[in-house]
């Protein structure tokens, strides 16, 4: 999977919000993601508290990293 990330629903006029990182199986995506996940079986999700993505990354340190450049509070979430 390519490490550039689509940055679709950050409201970066907000203050801090909470998002939730947390692993999501890539059995479990569209087929559009398995064919761009580069042989990995888990991909890491940026979710907003409602649920909606706003991202996937290859890794949970690039989630993390992702969330707090765009000044969220990332927090786990198994």
């Amino acid at each position: 999977m390519d490490t550039k990330v689509a940055m679709q629903g950050f409201d970066l006029t907000a203050k801090k919000q909470i998002v939730y990182v947390r692993p999501v199986r890539v059995k479990d995506l569209p087929q559009e993601v398995r064919d761009q996940a580069g042989g990995r079986e888990v991909l890491y999700e940026v979710a907003r508290p409602d649920g909606e993505q706003l991202a996937l990354t290859g890794d949970r340190d690039t989630a993390y990293f992702l969330a707090r450049e765009n000044d969220l509070d990332p927090v786990t979430l198994h």
